[in-house]
């Protein structure tokens, strides 16, 4: 049985807020992910059966039907409609990021409100930080289920959709998820002959080309081939370039049958002379004693006010040169048309090669001018070897209709570390303050230093870099076990819930000693759905996670809190980090299935949060609490009118955050950071013609601190953003499309680092795709 989609809305399958336009092919029924390949698009309609399918009656499976709805790459570990999870999810389809050319995962993220993005520290300099309801989620993204912990800046030219899972997932995606997931799944082979391709090209240098091409191979076989190719500046923003290339092969055998088997590889590398940022305008202030004058005073801690264009880093020094290797087999067999089992085996390797310039406010150069150019750097490579079950499907017990997934995790993640150290006539930048206090004459001729107000990037800086030598290594191995359930007690009433149980053993490597700890991670979760009416649901939900320490493996900015060496020297003994989330809302399809309305008010509370004692000690003596609340609009209002819209209202506090000396409790009742209060984003598209489609866009985040501290606070102020869309098909293989993104050419800030610098936003960007489908 076969099923047409029209729209975004899920009369099927449900959907939630965020959700994005898109027509595609779905499946519902037995061998549902690989029969969704043999559809054939010139197939006339023949019966209408959305509510049958949203009842869960059989449908014949030869009867081809029309219904609005999305079909996701989805995790067996959610085992209802999205309508009937008592979740907020919200998918960004491939549709969604096409008109809106999301090349980048920051891209596409910025159609989900509440989703901010943190300036890289730690182990990820320059890659993605995504932050969720306020919480880190670099260490919750996942590629086709599974965890994808390497620092990276990914790219969409693979990508079919991404799937934002909002709240504690722990029982879903094992440790941490205290504020969700991202799930980005991949395009995968269909059994059809199809070539996609297009070349772009527009302002700041931009140029783009990609490649997309399936082909059958067999009666039950096909091979995908996805190409990309990316050169491009960043409009005001001085000398910054990003130049990148990916291959994504995969192929697949056994589709429409019971037995499946696909092989997938995905390889990107990028070299690029990254954006360094703009430092906040209250640093910490250390006095001259050389008789250089002050020429300002501290700021309201917002980024100094340079031209656009400043660009403080260093074309002779800075570069970055990441890259990314992964290979994936994935094994599915059909026992029945309601029992089924998956198991994906993948190895993954990235690397990081950086080095590039921090503008360092924290030596007080500012007050009087000028900016230390301070290098950041990474040597780094971090590999991941993991297996993964999944065993799933439908089964009844005392008469209630059970939709399960249970499964098992084997993953080991390692990473070694090491960086780079700047020299200037043999001597080390950092060894003193001749450099970092810009209060030499040597410091402006090799060009360490330079001006606030007029710094040239073209400098020949004239220092050395040399591998540091003191590398380390972290390591992290994963054992799991899962159940979900999902009981339907009535057409009416359902019920969810889900266990989880991790094993994690950690290990950290230096110079200094070797250490480890290990911790048995419970998490759960359980909600009620109430169903008023066949196209509505109104749900209950209570959800926890929890985040072991040196849980990203040196790969973002928490460290691993140490246990006892080799020689039983007990170290710094964490616990641990535990979070809830408590969940209600509402889904609802409208307009005859066109529409879907969505909203949830939650709150999420911390413990176990690790904070610096008044003693200058580390403990877990830390607390916080995000309350919020989120509506949502998407799908077809007309025919030809489509809308994906979306507000998030959040207000989070650190309850309990320690502080050292004088600061203890400063920070208490404060705002915790990377936390807008609102933030809202709307994207909508009108068919003027069917050859001739318009669209634009909406983008508002409110104040973003990186510290609210009382004393010195860090932030960027609240912003707009509009952006346009407009395509043409023609010669019905080709079309045009037009996207000129920040069409005001509006100055602002999109990553706030918590100490020294802020991350500035591309200016207007405009640029001409010609596409190709065949």
């Amino acid at each position: 049985m076969t099923v047409k989609t029209k729209g975004c809305v899920d009369a099927v399958i449900g959907m939630a807020s965020g959700t994005a336009i898109c027509s595609v092919a779905v499946m519902i029924g037995a061998h549902a992910a690989a029969a969704a390949d043999t559809l054939e698009h010139d197939k006339k309609k023949k019966r209408h059966h959305s509510a049958d399918i949203e009842q869960g009656k059989a449908i014949p499976a030869h009867e081809e039907i029309d219904v609005v709805g999305q079909w996701q790459h989805r995790s067996p570990k959610f085992t209802a409609p999205l309508l009937d999870t008592p979740k907020s999810v919200s998918i960004i389809s491939r549709e969604l990021l096409d008109q809106t050319a999301s090349h980048t995962l920051v891209d596409a993220l910025r159609n989900v409100p509440g989703i901010t993005l943190g300036a890289g520290e730690g182990g990820n300099p320059v890659g993605d930080r995504p932050f969720l309801r306020g919480f880190d989620a670099q260490s919750s993204t996942f590629v086709d289920g599974l965890r994808d912990v390497g620092a990276q800046s990914r790219e969409t030219f693979n990508v079919e959709s991404v799937e934002v899972i909002k709240g504690d997932s722990g029982a879903i995606s094992g440790r941490a998820g205290a504020g969700g997931s991202i799930v980005i799944d991949s395009k995968m082979p269909k059994l059809k002959q199809s070539i996609e391709a297009s070349l772009g090209f527009g302002n700041a240098d931009y140029k783009r080309g990609t490649f997309d091409g399936n082909w059958r191979v067999s009666d039950t076989g096909a091979f995908r081939l996805n190409l990309m190719g990316d050169d491009e500046g960043k409009a005001g923003r001085g000398p910054s370039h990003y130049r990148r290339y990916g291959v994504a092969p995969s192929l697949s055998f056994g589709l429409g049958t019971p037995n499946r088997i696909t092989l997938m590889y995905y390889h990107m590398q990028n070299d690029d002379l990254p954006d360094v940022g703009i430092p906040y305008d209250n640093p910490t202030f250390n006095a001259r004693t050389d008789g250089t004058a002050r020429v300002s005073v501290a700021g309201s801690g917002a980024p100094v006010k340079v031209p656009f264009n400043t660009w403080y880093g260093l074309e002779s020094r800075d570069s970055n040169q990441d890259g990314i290797d992964m290979g994936t087999l994935r094994l599915e067999h059909d026992f029945s048309s309601n029992l089924h089992i998956r198991n994906t085996t993948r190895y993954s390797e990235t690397t990081q090669n950086d080095a590039w310039t921090m503008p360092d406010d924290s030596q007080g150069n500012i007050y009087y001018g000028y900016v230390y150019r301070r290098l950041n750097s990474r040597i780094s490579t971090f590999d991941t070897a993991t297996n993964q079950t999944d065993f799933y499907g439908v089964f009844h017990l005392l008469g209630f209709r059970n939709q399960f997934s249970t499964g098992t995790e084997f993953t080991r993640e390692q990473g070694k570390n090491d960086t780079y150290t700047a020299y200037v006539n043999g001597v080390s930048v950092t060894s003193g303050t001749n450099f970092t206090h810009c209060a030499t004459a040597l410091a402006f001729s090799t060009h360490t230093c330079t001006s606030l107000t007029n710094p040239n990037g073209n400098d020949l800086w004239t220092g050395q870099l040399r591998r540091t030598g003191n590398p380390n290594s972290t390591r992290m191995d994963t054992k799991a076990v899962y159940f979900t359930d999902t009981i339907t007690f009535m057409p009416q009433l359902l019920a969810n819930f889900g266990v989880r149980l991790d094993n994690v053993q950690s290990t950290y490597r230096a110079s200094t000693g070797e250490y480890g700890r290990g911790d048995n991670l419970f998490t759960y979760q359980g909600g009620l759905v109430y169903k008023p009416a066949r196209n509505g649901s109104i749900y209950a939900s209570y959800a926890t996670s929890a985040i072991p320490p040196g849980n990203s493996v040196g790969q973002g900015s928490d460290d691993i809190s140490l246990g006892a060496d080799r020689s039983g020297n007990v170290g710094n003994v964490l616990k641990p980090e535990k979070d809830r989330t408590i969940e209600v809302g509402t889904k609802w399809n409208v307009l005859h299935d066109r529409l879907t309305l969505t909203g949830a008010l939650f709150q999420i509370d911390t413990t176990n949060f690790k904070i610096t004692t008044a003693t200058g000690g580390i403990s877990n003596g830390g607390s916080k609490r995000t309350r919020g609340g989120e509506v949502g609009v998407s799908g077809n209002i007309t025919r030809d009118w489509a809308i994906t819209a979306g507000y998030s209202y959040l207000d989070a506090r650190l309850v309990q955050a320690g502080g050292s000396g004088s600061a203890a409790g400063v920070m208490n009742g404060r705002r915790a950071p990377n936390v807008p209060e609102h933030s809202l984003s709307i994207w909508t598209t009108y068919n003027i013609t069917p050859a001739f489609k318009v669209g634009g866009g909406a983008y508002y985040m409110g104040k973003v601190y990186g510290t609210d501290s009382p004393t010195v606070p860090k932030f960027v102020p609240s912003y707009w953003r509009f952006d346009f869309m407009a395509s043409y098909h023609f010669m019905k293989h080709y079309g045009l499309q037009l996207n000129i993104q920040n069409i005001a050419n509006k100055r602002y800030f999109n990553q706030a680092y918590t100490t020294h610098y802020a991350m500035q936003a591309a200016g207007r960007t405009a640029y001409v795709t010609l596409n190709a489908h065949f």
